[in-house]
């Protein structure tokens, strides 16, 4: 945990899930510049109505929570990063409202903050899901650190929402500034379609989900050696995205219950609507938690896992790590994790590490598919 000491105040913030010795903090520049930015301005007033977009750990809804803001995310890490930050802060949790990135919050606002995010396609939707809640005379102001704000991020901001421009970079951080122009129409952009004629799959996913074009090469891996997967009465697609691989489970295993997580509330909907229009009335469950969470210990056969390399612009193991060890737990005696992953990550050693054995299924040049079993 470290402290951030801006205008509005001095906070005690940390990431999620928290580690020992993190030398990473829980806000960036860019979270300052736009605080910094709204003291500079007097903003916001009492009786204005504070919305933030994509606020990473909770940072600037902490930093403003006088203001009660209303949160919007894909991630519900953010949520519970703020909540563990807002108690850290002693501050009440009911001061802020959250909205999944799927659904409008009600009204209008005045003031709108936007952390851009890394997906081009993520924002372009947050864009125009948020017209509707903007005035004509609402401030509009995105932030991001300079490497990764592109040119094109920016067009979006002109394109959908109004006349932009940008400020001066300080401390490699940028703010970005629209004007509402309430002429233009846009519709929330629709799932975008995924066809996999050689895997007998047609698959939808919203924007913003992993992979969002192709399948990648890691879950065409695990797809080409679905055959081999050991029969499960329960099994879970962990970090599921748009549930390619836990389809393809339930497709091999017809008696199998399956369960679904991510932490993205985009991907478990992408999940949810593939699901059940290839299986129509077949039960399953979709949970949007942080990895295995609050699951069951000794309670489930199979786990297919696809890890993330990175949690948001941060690349890393952490995820991976958190996700095996919490499989381990939730795994029945003999249950078997199932990972694809990039060669070079040797996620191999990390299983061994955890599971006391590991083996090799399959493999390309640049992909690996492990599995452990729980002994």
């Amino acid at each position: 945990m470290s402290q951030i000491s801006v205008p509005q105040g001095q906070w005690d913030l940390s990431r999620y899930p928290a580690r020992i010795d993190d030398p990473l903090r829980a806000w960036d520049a860019a979270d300052e510049f736009i605080l910094n930015e709204l003291h500079d301005q007097n903003l916001p007033h009492p009786s204005q109505r504070l919305l933030i977009v994509n606020d990473s750990f909770g940072a600037l809804s902490c930093c403003l929570h006088s203001y009660a803001p209303t949160l919007v995310s894909d991630s519900c890490l953010t949520y519970q990063g703020l909540l563990n930050n807002l108690k850290s802060n002693r501050i009440a949790q009911d001061c802020i409202t959250f909205f999944d990135s799927l659904t409008t919050p009600p009204g209008h606002y005045d003031i709108v903050l936007i952390k851009v995010p890394k997906s081009l396609a993520l924002l372009e939707d947050q864009l125009i899901r948020l017209r509707p809640v903007i005035k004509p005379e609402s401030v509009v102001i995105g932030a991001a650190m300079v490497k990764h704000l592109s040119a094109t991020a920016i067009e979006l901001f002109e394109k959908i929402l109004g006349p932009t421009h940008t400020s001066l970079a300080r401390k490699k951080a940028r703010l970005i500034f629209s004007c509402f122009d309430t002429e233009r129409t846009f519709t929330p952009l629709p799932p975008a379609n995924l066809s996999l004629p050689e895997f007998q799959l047609d698959l939808v996913q919203h924007p913003g989900v992993f992979s969002m074009n192709k399948l990648d090469l890691g879950s065409r891996l695990v797809l080409e050696q679905r055959h081999l997967l050991p029969q499960a009465e329960t099994i879970i697609d962990l970090g599921c995205g748009n549930g390619v691989l836990g389809i393809a489970a339930a497709r091999q295993q017809p008696d199998a219950q399956l369960i679904f997580v991510d932490e993205s509330y985009r991907a478990i909907d992408s999940a949810r609507i593939n699901f059940e229009t290839i299986f129509g009335p077949r039960a399953a469950r979709f949970e949007v938690i942080d990895c295995l969470k609050g699951m069951d210990r000794d309670s489930v056969d199979l786990i297919i896992n696809n890890p993330p390399f990175h949690q948001q612009q941060v690349v890393g193991d952490q995820v991976a790590w958190q996700m095996f060890r919490q499989a381990r737990q939730v795994l029945k005696r003999s249950g078997q994790l199932w990972v694809v992953g990039n060669r070079h990550l040797g996620y191999h050693t990390k299983l061994k590490r955890l599971f006391g054995n590991c083996k090799l299924v399959a493999s390309t040049h640049k992909f690996v598919l492990l599995t452990a079993t729980k002994s």
